[in-house]
């Protein structure tokens, strides 16, 4: 305890004197969990289930910040910093000029024990997926799992640390490890080659990586997997099924596919003759939905609760540790219940209640993809004269345009969405088919439209801008945008202020 306090002491160090008396009279320093700073506006904290600002201390100067950059190390392509020989991570918000006008505190501890429901799992050698929303303690578990493969199990562990949240600042990897070899990569766009030559050049046992959030990143995954290494990782999600309607990342998971049967085949299994299938084996054999610091849902054969889901079987994990907050369910029953309506029995007047969709400058593959992940009573129709609708895009729906010519003549409803990307598509499915938008809907959505506007820009060199979204979304958008590499700012005013991705 007095090491960890000695570490938290070394980052109030950092602050301007005036906030010391302020954080350090506190009797709950063991749940703090950031310190914020923001030109013009009052010191915040952020505790495990409470937001303190003081109000009544003087507001954050310019001069505070430029003093707080100058004590912690240097800010790399992700706009992120630490302190030597410490957990803790350091944020900057940065203005239009590139002048810093904002930082978050982010307390790093070393949490003895936190993986001890699921150490029989760990010691089994399997790979292990630890899935969670931010600040739910990912990383920390992720850290532990290392030190114990590392000392007690006496295994090479290779640690690829992206910003050196897993291993700490400073080139000496932070105690709490244990004996891992850290790898350190400089921004999470370089992270999946580094994943790759971590196995290649240093042979280790283990491979640990933390945000597994890009295609490219799974894909290395699946190749550490191949090669018989265990690979602990981490991902953004709530609960399996986001995993699986994700179609950047669902190759953790085995990929998800549409698959047309044969009469016979789609008789006997008494489905209709397009159903979804696992493409592959999953790269990790076990999944982990975190709830709490020790509250825990297991899948222990990932490949299993992929194909119940699929059939439409409710899912549940094996809950260890503490039982879930009332707000979390661990159970997954309405999804597969959607999957009944996609997958409707033949001969029935509810198959004809499937919309075919016509595609005019909308890609294929998109709109497959994005039906399947909604699980939506719908099909891409390849012929205007079965289409239910047409949709295209803004730029394609002009006076005498294709669209225009297709429509001459036939009476089918018209639909039109801004631009050909994924966000556009999922955002009209939900409203065509009256979707309720959960917030885990809403956070895959905005995720998928900003990596289809980073991969735009990228290939054309050209400034992009995504959907109005509210504040959190944006927050999530920019972090995606530097992993790629690119620039990116708010613009707008709300409610329909968006971000705006720019070539680097």
């Amino acid at each position: 305890m007095i090491k960890k306090l000695n570490e938290l002491k070394v980052l109030i160090d950092i602050l301007p004197s005036h906030y010391h008396a302020a954080i350090e009279n506190r009797h709950d320093l063991s749940e703090l969990v950031e310190i914020v700073l923001d030109y013009g506006a009052p010191l915040t904290l952020k505790l495990q289930d409470e937001i303190l600002r003081f109000a009544n201390e003087k507001r954050v100067t310019k001069t505070d910040i430029k003093e707080v950059v100058a004590k912690c190390g240097k800010f790399n392509a992700n706009r992120r910093a630490g302190i030597d020989g410490t957990l803790h991570r350091i944020s900057c918000l940065e203005n239009r000029q590139g002048e810093i006008v904002g930082l978050t505190l982010r307390i790093g501890r070393h949490i003895e024990g936190c993986v001890d429901p699921i150490r029989d799992i760990l010691e089994s050698g399997q790979n292990i997926l630890i899935l969670g929303p931010p600040g739910r303690g990912k990383t920390t578990k992720l850290r532990e799992m290392a030190h114990i493969l590392s000392t007690e199990m006496n295994r090479h562990v290779m640690v690829v640390d992206t910003s050196n949240e897993i291993a700490g600042e400073g080139d000496v990897p932070h105690h709490s490890v244990g004996y891992s070899r850290r790898m350190q990569v400089k921004n999470s766009f370089e992270q999946a080659a580094a994943m790759i030559e971590a196995v290649e050049n240093h042979m280790p046992e283990v491979i640990v990586v933390d945000e597994i959030g890009t295609e490219e990143k799974a894909l290395a995954a699946r190749s550490i997997a191949e090669r018989g290494v265990q690979l602990l990782a981490s991902a953004h999600g709530y609960t399996i099924v986001n995993l699986i309607k994700n179609p950047t990342i669902s190759d953790l998971l085995g990929g998800i596919q549409a698959v047309t049967l044969g009469d016979e085949e789609a008789k006997l299994r008494n489905t209709n003759k397009t159903i979804l299938e696992r493409k592959n084996l999953p790269t990790f054999g076990v999944l982990v939905e975190l709830y709490g610091l020790n509250s825990f849902g297991v899948y222990d054969d990932t490949k299993s609760a992929v194909d119940d889901y699929l059939r439409g079987i409710p899912v549940r994990p094996l809950i260890r540790g503490n039982p879930p907050p009332h707000d979390m369910s661990p159970t997954v029953d309405a999804m597969p219940t959607a999957m009944h309506q996609f997958e409707l029995p033949l001969d029935t007047d509810a198959e004809k209640t499937v919309t075919q969709i016509f595609p005019v400058g909308i890609n294929v593959a998109r709109l497959h993809a994005a039906i399947d992940g909604l699980r939506v009573s719908a099909a891409v129709s390849h012929s205007v004269g079965t289409a239910d609708i047409v949709l295209t895009t803004k730029s394609q729906a002009k006076s005498k345009s294709k669209v225009q010519q297709i429509l001459a003549g036939r009476d089918i409803p018209l639909h039109v969405i801004k631009r050909n990307v994924m966000g556009h598509i999922l955002c009209f499915l939900r409203y065509y088919f009256s979707l309720s938008d959960s917030d885990e809907d809403l956070e895959m959505d905005s995720d998928i439209e900003i990596k289809d506007i980073c991969e735009e820009v990228l290939s054309k060199g050209e400034a992009v801008e995504g959907s109005p979204r509210n504040a959190y979304l944006r927050r999530r958008q920019h972090q995606i945008v530097s992993e790629y590499g690119l620039n990116s700012m708010s613009v707008g005013e709300e409610p329909t202020r968006r971000v705006r991705v720019y070539p680097k």
